[in-house]
């Protein structure tokens, strides 16, 4: 390894800093960073160019093939910590080779691309991080465009939407705005720049079977908050709503649950066409 490296084997300001990142939202947002965990949410976050600030590595062990190309490839400072320090970091107990301290990306609705094609969800107000990530599993392998949250919501970098993610989250534009109406502000302008997005929301109490929408053209899809569903301003906004059928002693799906139903059903009219 050529680049200069620093060491640090006692807490000090930098480190706390770090250590802030996972536990506070706050904290992330201030530092305009997140820390990735991982083998695979590393690896894809380099293949996607994500912009890295630090490498954080265990000086105490030699560094394996996949850690030194890290180290190599990623950018941004290199950190060699004590092992006591980096386990400090980790959300398990084995203490991990390598850490990747990567640069939040901006809110901006324009980096979700809007094509002919065009499919994406929206998730209002959710509650549980774990749910975020799992989703942008589903949006990247149903080929959707992004994930966008709506309101009161739980961190897309917290470190549970990040490791449900499975490196996901580097993979798919996720974008955090503050209500529907900016959204579909965003959605009346692609619509005058003649892509017509119906959008769909999920709703177990709708009289029309996902199924029997047509979700070939361009469409957003709307999943609502954990509990208590769609907001109000969601379900005015929506062109259609559409139930998911289900049988058994559920009564529900989860959120994250139904809005891959929705997305596999969208892919499913699209391979038809």
């Amino acid at each position: 390894m050529r680049q200069t490296v620093i060491t640090i084997s006692r807490p000090n300001a930098r480190f706390q800093q770090w250590e802030a990142l996972l536990h506070s939202r706050n904290k992330r947002h201030r530092a305009g960073e997140f820390l990735v965990h991982g083998v695979r949410p590393i690896t894809l976050a380099l293949e996607h160019g994500w912009p890295v600030r630090a490498v954080l590595y265990d000086r105490e062990r030699p560094p394996s093939g996949w850690a030194i190309s890290v180290l190599q490839r990623a950018g941004g400072e290199v950190i060699a910590l004590s092992r006591e320090l980096l386990g400090r970091l980790s959300e398990k107990d084995d203490v991990p080779e390598v850490l990747v301290v990567a640069e939040l990306p901006s809110d901006d609705l324009s980096r979700i691309e809007v094509g002919p094609a065009f499919l994406a969800v929206v998730f209002d107000r959710p509650i549980m991080p774990g749910n975020i990530g799992s989703l942008l599993r589903s949006v990247d392998a149903f080929g959707g465009a992004g994930l966008i949250v709506t309101g009161r919501a739980a961190d897309p970098y917290d470190p549970a939407a990040v490791r449900a993610s499975t490196g996901s989250v580097f993979a798919v534009p996720v974008v955090r705005v503050a209500s529907h109406e900016a959204v579909m502000r965003w959605v009346r302008e692609r619509r005058g720049s003649g892509r017509q997005i119906t959008v769909i929301g999920t709703d177990e109490q709708a009289a029309v079977d996902i199924a029997d929408v047509d979700l070939a053209g361009p469409a957003l899809l709307v999943v609502g908050n954990e509990t208590r569903g769609m907001s109000r301003g969601w379900r005015e906004n929506c062109d259609v709503l559409a139930r998911i059928p289900i049988g058994g002693a559920a009564s529900s799906l989860n959120a994250a649950s139904a809005a891959t139903v929705a997305l596999y059903e969208a892919a499913r009219q699209r391979r038809r066409r």
